[in-house]
């Protein structure tokens, strides 16, 4: 099996996902391709992903290019997680957004990480893909994680439906955040998480196997006062998150209300005091979230420049809730997984959404494909905001 790694330069996320891979007992041996257009940074991941193979004593066959179509030579699957116009250009745009006026909350396309200035060159970039994959390995399947995941799987799909693909997103994790918050087991949590990219919802919770609304609730009653006085800024469990759920009678999860997402709904988002009322500060958490990848990426550079350092040092030696090698193993090795997708409505598994539209729904993922499930659906209140 030969996995290709586009954008293999966010060495974050490729590190991750080396690690789950030399982690699967069924995917030991295999190939792992890294390309990027970033020739320092492409060098750097593959220091360290081949460094973090040694550290965990599992053997695969990594390898690089700068070539996107040498790279998709006998590929099987393809993971896509390129950003074509970078971080700093997005601050740009954002920098002067603000100053017409444009904020955080209410200026989705804009003040999001999915500005229409990004989307213009990820959109050109994700069909040229598309188009290597069909003319160079068409049976290859393409998983989808670069941003905008709804807008550019849908898009795929409509104009290349020959092609096999999967948008994927590790937003539906943000209920085991909730989770934790509540003093629940992880592996005793089941759940169902419907919508669309960026906006889904917590339709069913269950906890060793009984409604956990309840255990949510009686939260909420107790102890929600105190820890809305200690929780952080724009936290996906905070009393935005908290209130939306009072109003919809379903949770949000992930980035459906953070910055992560563009900080829906509007509402909570009108000036500095409602703001403030609400624990947000979106403009705080990307300041953040920036500084943390900067130094996160100097930590990784500092790593792959020095052989006595050890990769395992700052990543963690367990696999992550990512479900795009669950997915790999579900497809490529026809182990039964069930897993979150992007895949268009075809099954009309989310009500009043087209079925040339990519919503987030749960499959399970055989060689013989992808088996859609059925889904608590969310209230009509809520997919009026869809």
């Amino acid at each position: 099996m030969n996995i290709v790694l586009i954008g293999a330069g966010s060495m974050i996320f490729s590190v991750n996902l080396i690690r789950d891979i030399l982690l699967s007992p069924f995917l030991e041996g295999i190939t792992v391709t890294l390309m990027d257009i970033d020739s320092e940074r492409l060098k750097n991941c593959f220091i360290l992903c081949s460094k973090l193979s040694k550290e965990l004593g599992r053997d695969i066959n990594i390898k690089k290019t700068d070539n996107r179509r040498e790279a998709l030579r006998g590929a099987d699957f393809v993971i896509c997680t390129a950003l074509a116009a970078g971080h700093e250009i997005l601050q740009k745009g954002w920098a002067i957004a603000k100053k017409n006026g444009y904020r955080f909350g209410g200026s989705l396309h804009i003040m999001h990480d999915e500005a229409f200035w990004i989307n213009f060159f990820q959109f050109q970039m994700m069909e040229e893909i598309a188009k290597d994959i069909l003319d160079i390995c068409p049976e290859a399947w393409l998983l989808m994680v670069s941003n905008p995941v709804m807008a550019g799987t849908t898009l795929i799909t409509r104009r290349y439906p020959s092609l096999k693909i999967a948008g994927l997103c590790h937003g539906f994790s943000g209920v085991y955040s909730l989770g934790k918050l509540l003093g629940l087991n992880k592996e005793d949590i089941s759940f169902e998480t419907p919508g669309v990219n960026h906006f889904i919802w917590l339709t069913k919770f269950e906890y060793k196997g009984k409604d956990a609304f309840p255990i949510l609730d009686n939260w909420i009653t107790e102890k929600s006062e105190q820890y809305f006085k200690r929780c952080g800024f724009s936290e996906e469990t905070g009393p935005k998150a908290f209130d939306l759920y009072k109003r919809f009678k379903v949770f949000p999860i992930g980035d459906t209300c953070t910055p992560g997402g563009g900080s829906w709904g509007y509402w909570y988002h009108t000036d500095k005091k409602t703001e403030k009322y609400w624990k947000e500060d979106p403009s705080l958490w990307y300041k953040r979230y920036f500084i943390y990848y900067k130094q996160q990426m100097k930590r990784i550079k500092t790593i792959a420049e020095d052989p006595s350092c050890k990769v395992l040092n700052i990543f963690s030696k367990e696999r992550s809730d990512e479900p795009m090698i669950p997915l790999i193993e579900g497809l490529g090795c026809n182990q039964r997984r069930k897993v979150i997708v992007n895949i268009p409505n075809k099954a009309h598994t989310i009500p009043h959404v087209p079925e040339d539209f990519a919503v987030e729904v749960p499959v399970i993922a055989t060689s013989k494909g992808l088996e859609v499930l059925s889904t608590t659906p969310v209230p009509l209140i809520v997919q009026y905001y869809m």
